[in-house]
């Protein structure tokens, strides 16, 4: 009788306990074994996220649960889940070179122990892999986990004939509940020797693969799942799956957009008090203005995003453990691969219309290295949230008292983007990227109760690297942003002085009319510091390059300052036509904006065809610093950032000069 509960067997007596003890393990496995729950488990959460040197692969690396009592801590390496470690894509590299050369890879100049994850639900497959694990001459143990789907399937596994055919000590164990995990730990510490190679020739292999399964798995008559099966053809039905998809999707960003808004607050709250904290403490001058201007205003711009990101990979977490994403992709693939993209690029398209960060950080789940790169550089094609108060100001603009024609300008701003960025897709995939869409290997797993705790570690993981590679950069670019729109300084215009003598004269029998006199003084000394910064220089310089799309100088400083986050366009024009950034969504900008005119004391700033082209130049422009690091980080070179924001820029470009060319001849 097939044995069924979690218990460790070897094939023969092993040599005395404990050579594998100060080894370093690492854990090597198929998607969807179980394999980063039971990393969770061995570690005891107790791990740490870094990139394998020269990959932008991501490790997790913890301490054995239980080592380290009387010696150093035994390291487990979680290596990138991949179907077959022959595979051309970047995981596959990193697993072959993690076991060829564990010292550059994991740290360790003895030879690990490897732990390959297996499941028992799809032994076939599981045992294809592990052959090509134990062509490493490593000392290897198997963690044999989906113990309780494959019996569901009416599979039973005996863990001692498996390993008896295996040559190797073979554990079963429940990764989500814990069952079996001790009886792993126990050996990992004495694997035994290395196991025999299984036949490299296929015909050999597969004979080898039969009698493996044979002798270890007992098939019996399996239950209907007759759940399973109608949500497998609902979910992966070519009409009935889209809609669903976008009905589940719908929900996720309802509720990212609804709960995100929370801590996103709090944090804008808790900087606005560390900011005036901060400008209470220290003197007027130049420390004060950059601490205050610039300083903590950038350490904002980089955690704001946070709790957004977090959530987005939480709520996604929990949705790829439910078994559902592949399915998803599954439905997704059949319309992507027709412009050179895997159905798995779809959640990272999806995930950017809320911010293009997270989306990219997502596309690390396309194994082909061309699809993703393909995924990365046209992601901030999706309108993110931070271009809805842009819209909303040129909308307002172009469509005042007409609410219908500025919900369809909306829609047809996410439209454009999405086009665009397909269209990209489709060029990048014909060029530079050039090469056969590689087959989507999917495996459905089985549908399952997902982890919260796995979940809550992902977003743990993806907000401390979205920290560590970006906030940095971010910070730096919003110090320098302050510098470039404060100096050079400037004497106060004469309006400014004439103000303030009139606060002065008015202080004793009207505070509240003084406090006006002072704020519009020092509105207008905001306009004159701005026109003649160097901000406002290089904006006068850009004129004749932003001519065709009609922009004057003072957009043009939107434009440059909104490189650092798009929506500070509205605070720069805030700013430039009203002297205050607490206007900025108000009725006084839009109207202040409106009316304004250009220095020949005539035209408009903001006329319909300026209107238009500056529309559709934030809809297809990159203008976002924090998304061209985070590129520069996922594809591992500058290069890749510096051609997206190039294409980007010239396709924003030319988009706007059609738009003012087409409005000026229609309007």
């Amino acid at each position: 009788m097939p044995s069924t509960e979690p218990m460790s067997s070897a094939p023969t007596a092993g040599p005395a306990p404990g050579p594998g003890a100060s080894r370093a393990v690492v854990l090597l496995g198929q998607p969807n074994t179980g394999k980063s729950t039971l990393f969770n488990r061995l570690t005891g959460l107790r791990q740490k996220t870094a990139n394998y040197p020269g990959t932008t692969i991501q490790a997790h690396v913890g301490a054995l649960a239980g080592s380290g009592r009387s010696g150093p801590a035994r390291r487990v390496v979680d290596l990138p889940g991949v179907y077959s470690l022959d595979s051309d894509t970047a995981e596959g590299a990193v697993c072959r070179a993690a076991l060829n050369a564990p010292q550059t890879l994991i740290g360790s100049a003895d030879p690990p122990v490897v732990c390959v994850a297996l499941s028992a639900a799809a032994l076939r497959e599981g045992l294809r892999f592990f052959a090509q694990a134990a062509r490493f001459r490593l000392p290897v143990v198997v963690a044999l986990t989906m113990v309780d789907v494959a019996r569901r399937r009416g599979v039973e596994i005996d863990t001692g004939a498996l390993a008896r055919s295996l040559g190797c000590r073979v554990v079963a164990v429940h990764p989500r509940t814990g069952a079996g995990a001790p009886d792993l730990v126990e050996a990992l510490a004495d694997p035994g020797a290395p196991p025999v190679a299984p036949p490299a020739d296929e015909a050999e292999l597969r004979a080898w693969i039969d009698r493996a399964q044979r002798a270890s798995a007992a098939i019996g008559r399996a239950q209907p799942d007759r759940l399973t099966d109608r949500l497998d053809w609902a979910f992966t039905h070519p009409v009935i799956g889209v809609g669903l998809f976008a009905v589940i999707m719908a929900g996720l960003f309802w509720l990212l957009f609804r709960i995100a808004v929370y801590p996103m607050t709090w944090i804008e709250a808790a900087f606005e008090v560390a900011g005036a904290a901060a400008g209470a403490v220290l003197p007027e001058g130049l420390v004060h203005d950059l601490v205050v201007g610039g300083i903590v205003p950038g350490i904002a711009g980089a955690v704001v995003f946070l709790p957004q990101i977090c959530l987005l990979f939480f709520l996604l977490s929990l949705l790829e453990d439910t078994g559902y994403l592949a399915r998803a992709a599954f439905v997704a693939d059949r319309v992507l691969r027709r412009f050179g993209l895997p159905g798995t690029a779809f959640i990272p398209l999806l995930s950017s219309h809320a911010c293009a960060i997270p989306g990219i950080m997502a596309a690390r789940a396309i194994p082909d290295r061309r699809q993703r790169l393909a995924t990365i550089l046209v992601a901030p094609f999706m309108t993110c949230s931070a271009r809805l108060p842009v819209y909303a100001l040129l909308v307002s603009l172009l469509f005042a008292g007409s609410p219908g024609l500025a919900a369809l300008a909306f829609v047809g701003c996410y439209a454009l983007g999405a086009s665009a960025g397909i269209a990209s897709a489709l060029l990048a995939r014909a060029t530079v990227l050039r090469g056969a869409c590689a087959p989507m290997t999917l495996e459905l797993p089985a549908y399952q109760r997902p982890s919260l705790r796995t979940a809550l570690l992902t977003a743990y993981d993806r907000g401390v690297v979205f920290l560590k590679k970006a906030g940095v950069f971010i910070f730096l670019f919003s110090v320098v942003l302050w510098w470039l729109t404060s100096f050079p300084r400037s004497a106060p215009p004469p309006e400014a002085v004439h103000l303030r003598a009139q606060a002065e004269s008015v202080a004793a029998e009207d505070p509240a009319a003084a406090e006006r006199l002072l704020d519009e003084a020092e509105r207008a000394e905001a306009r004159r510091t701005l026109a003649r910064s160097f901000a406002g220089r290089v904006g006068h310089a850009l004129e004749p390059v932003f001519a065709p799309l009609g922009f004057d100088w003072r957009i043009n400083i939107g434009v440059l300052t909104s490189f650092a986050a798009r929506e500070v366009f509205v605070s720069t024009m805030a700013v430039v036509f009203t002297g205050d950034q607490a206007d900025a969504e108000s009725m006084g900008v839009i109207e202040s904006a409106r009316s304004a005119v250009r220095d020949d004391g005539a035209t408009p700033v903001f006329s319909r065809p300026a209107s238009w082209a500056l529309l559709v130049f934030f809809v297809l422009a990159m203008q976002c610093f924090s998304t061209t690091v985070v590129t520069a980080r996922e594809t591992g070179s500058w290069r890749w950032a510096a051609l997206q924001f190039g294409w980007m820029t010239l396709v924003a470009y030319m988009g706007a000069a059609a738009a003012h060319a087409l409005a000026g001849a229609l309007l």
